[in-house]
């Protein structure tokens, strides 16, 4: 064999006839297991079954990882089960044909072995990893609405226990080199500069593969997995439904019906598999996955590498985004006229880089890269500029003015502002053009959308600047026109003030989340306003109104007013001072909620993303998707409000909001933009 053979794969026998295959897959920055890469990779085997070679080493040739896994783009070309059930076999028969060969194999790893990347590993009969920062092996197929196919859930099971196995699996988390190690995922894990070397001598010399600790094993137990099963169950169901998320529970199924027999069992991961990701779910969650890569993509049309961020303001957003900033990499400084405020923000920061970064090190560098900084002193120096201070235009404009004089040249200046226009903060400004929105959400640490907000003035390049800066701290831009709200709180608002008056109906709030939960969202609207803070809802509220047909309850005023702004305060439409919140009041006994309970929240949410595509304040509707799906949470396995409006019948949902227009007011009145759904 010889390297210009194949397309994806180069082979070379070394001196001890050791076959080094080296996986790089043509016109792609990362490999993935398609369908012309397996077609190779099971020819390539074939011919290795009856040769007499020494051993054979699959690495990768790209620098930045092993294998991503399955190429997701085929996912949503399989058109049904049957289709999907060849696929899988076909991807199972390469795995068995690599665990079959009679001399030794080592899957060598450096930086992400995932999915299907992952499977082919645990198909070698040894791993050996670098201990490097980057490298991550996972098995994430539960994320994309699915579980492991090509053999790994029965592979993972027999190789470190079901109860490791199956929580790396449900969870879909990636483990760092020394977990992987630990767990016994991993055989040897070596400095990359040994990692060559000890593959190969791995090879040579043929160590004892790893197998279960007798504790581990006996989780694998046909008593004990039924016990286990039913725990795992239960602990799933508090975070994903299975009427919504059914891949979990197949998972579980799978292990603890078919474990006692190997054939049987990859049979039945093969038929799970295919069943799943022919199901709306399954496409959605992989719709979702290229509307977030589309997203990353936002970041990449301009080169901008910011190394010292400014930003001002310490409050509760200001800290949290200049701890997150210097997690990253970034040098930070943070100002705010009270320095205590800036102290209880580095405190924050601390507990944020003690649980992000395990070494000791880590977490004092980035310690060292946040300076407190009460008088500007980091401003001239600084290549952003993050204003975070509360919302009013007047106060923000008067900050502008001391900050823009001490700004140096091609420096861009954000406002971190919820619902204020850009256009409202332009003047005084010399260099409108440099001004964009950079906005946050709550808590900063766990949100992956910052919406990139354009005003009339912000210049094309500021705006790319600014959505380079967002990828490179990990998080996801979107960009949208500057207006009351901009896309998440505009879409939101509606829905949680609809929640409001349904309360003041009489519907008790634990029917009004129920009915929110029931539908797929992470949680009800009126615990979500408890958490947020009633202030910042009432705030945002009266902002938006101004513009839009916004009824702000009575009730919300008095709690506001009263000072119980939910759970900051202990106290809002729920009572949050024991461990759990507990409703002002019970729903009676017997009671039956509105037949639209539903639907008086989802479609006011649903009709408000209408009027934003009707008026530009997003590109089109799929990047809309992604940002309430990111920004709020909405159901992740309906595709967002419009795909869930396109798989419910635009009509149907017109014809709703048309009898929710007679029954209830004007507000439910359908906006024109549905027609570019």
């Amino acid at each position: 064999m010889t390297q210009a053979e194949y397309k994806n794969w180069q082979i070379e026998t070394d001196e001890d006839g050791v076959v080094w295959l080296g996986f790089d897959k043509a016109e792609s920055s990362a490999n993935t297991l398609s369908r012309d890469v397996i077609e190779e990779l099971e020819t390539i085997i074939a011919g290795l079954k009856s040769s007499k070679q020494t051993g054979l080493i699959i690495h990768s040739l790209k620098p930045g990882g092993f294998i991503a896994g399955a190429d997701v783009k085929e996912f949503t070309k399989v058109e049904n089960q049957s289709q999907a059930l060849e696929l899988i076999k076909r991807g199972q028969a390469i795995m068995d044909m690599i665990e079959a060969l009679r001399f030794p194999t080592v899957a060598m790893i450096h930086g992400f072995c995932l999915g299907g990347g992952m499977e082919l590993a645990l198909a070698c009969r040894y791993r050996v990893i670098s201990d490097d920062s980057k490298t991550k092996l996972g098995l994430p197929e539960v994320l994309l609405g699915i579980h492991p196919g090509f053999g790994g859930v029965v592979r993972l099971t027999r190789l470190i226990g079901g109860m490791k196995a199956m929580d790396m699996m449900l969870t879909g988390r990636a483990v760092s080199s020394s977990a992987a190690k630990r767990l016994g995922v991993a055989d040897v894990s070596v400095p990359l500069r040994h990692l060559k070397k000890a593959a190969k001598y791995t090879v040579l010399n043929g160590p004892e593969p790893h197998k279960p600790a007798f504790l581990d094993s006996i989780t694998n137990n046909s008593i004990v997995r039924p016990i286990l099963a039913n725990i795992m169950r239960k602990k799933v169901s508090a975070r994903a439904p299975e009427k919504h998320y059914p891949a979990p529970y197949a998972l579980i199924d799978l292990w603890t019906n078919h474990f006692d027999g190997k054939q049987k069992m990859l049979e039945a991961e093969a038929r799970s598999v295919a069943e799943l990701i022919t199901g709306s779910t399954a496409q959605n969650l992989v719709r979702v996955f290229f509307l977030q890569d589309r997203m990353k993509s936002l970041g990449t049309e301009i080169s901008f590498k910011p190394s010292h961020v400014h930003v001002v303001g310490a409050g509760v957003m200001g800290g949290d985004i200049a701890s997150w900033l210097a997690l990253r990499g970034f040098n930070v400084t943070l100002q705010d006229t009270e320095p205590a405020r800036i102290a209880t923000a580095i405190k924050r920061a601390h507990k944020l880089f003690t649980k992000k970064l395990k070494k000791p090190r880590l977490q004092q560098a980035a310690m060292d890269r946040l300076t407190p900084d009460t008088k500007m002193m980091g401003v001239p120096h600084a290549d952003v500029v993050i204003e975070a201070i509360f919302e009013n235009a007047d106060a923000k404009k008067k900050l502008y003015a001391e900050l823009e004089p001490r700004m140096k040249p091609g420096a861009l200046l954000a406002t971190n502002t919820s619902s204020i226009p850009l256009e409202d903060l332009t003047d005084g400004l010399k260099h409108p053009d440099k001004l964009v929105g950079l906005h946050f959400f709550n808590p900063v640490a766990k949100m992956q959308l910052v919406e990139v907000v354009r005003g009339e003035s912000t210049s094309d390049e500021t705006i790319k600047k600014a959505a380079a800066f967002t990828k490179a701290m990990n998080r996801l831009p979107l960009i949208v026109k500057s207006s009351p709200g901009f896309l998440v709180n505009r879409v939101l608002m509606p829905y949680i003030m609809e929640a409001m008056l349904l309360e003041a109906e009489g519907v008790p709030i634990e029917e009004i989340d129920r009915a929110a939960k029931s539908f797929g969202m992470p949680m009800g609207p009126i615990i979500l306003a408890d958490t947020v803070g009633l202030d910042i809802c009432l705030h945002v509220a009266k902002i938006l109104s101004e513009n839009m047909p916004i009824e702000t309850p009575k009730k919300l005023q008095d709690l506001v007013d009263a000072g119980n702004l939910g759970k900051k305060s202990g106290k809002g439409f729920y009572d949050h001072a024991g461990k759990k919140p507990e409703p002002s009041s019970k729903a009676p006994e017997g009671y039956r909620a509105p037949d639209d309970l539903a639907d008086r929240m989802i479609l006011r949410l649903v009709n408000e993303c209408a009027a934003c595509l009707q008026e530009g304040v997003v590109e089109d509707s799929d990047l809309l998707d992604a940002g309430v799906i990111f920004g709020t949470g909405f159901a992740p396995f309906k595709g967002g409000p419009a795909k869930y409006a396109h798989d419910r019948g635009v009509n149907d949902v017109k014809l709703s909001l048309e009898k929710m227009k007679n029954n209830h007011g004007e507000r439910f009145t359908a906006n024109e933009g549905f027609r570019k759904i």
